[in-house]
């Protein structure tokens, strides 16, 4: 057995779980069986495989950068709920 039920039970009072009896022997099988499972993941030659941080190859989606021209200060307060000249007025939430 890799994982001791000692060590599921300080994992979950660490979590601040309240696990059972019958809970605490499930999690440590089913932790047991996981670490099993790595461990045999261990034992696959790896050696010449890149490391990855996704299983498939990922582009930026973001667009190009494009200078355009601004909607102008009006527009962009013309549905403000209050403006004080060429600013929109916000409640203070910082005392």
């Amino acid at each position: 057995m890799k994982i001791q039920r000692i060590e599921v039970e300080q994992v979950a009072r660490l979590a601040r779980l309240a696990l059972q009896d019958d809970e605490l022997e499930a999690l440590t099988e089913q932790m047991d069986q996981l670490l099993a499972y790595v461990e045999k993941l261990n034992e696959l030659d790896t050696e010449g495989i890149i490391p990855t941080a996704h299983a498939v190859p990922m582009e930026n989606a973001f667009r190009a950068d494009e200078i355009k021209a601004s909607i102008g200060t009006e527009k962009a307060l013309s549905n403000a709920p209050q403006r004080e000249e060429s600013c929109f007025v916000v409640p203070k939430v910082i005392e």
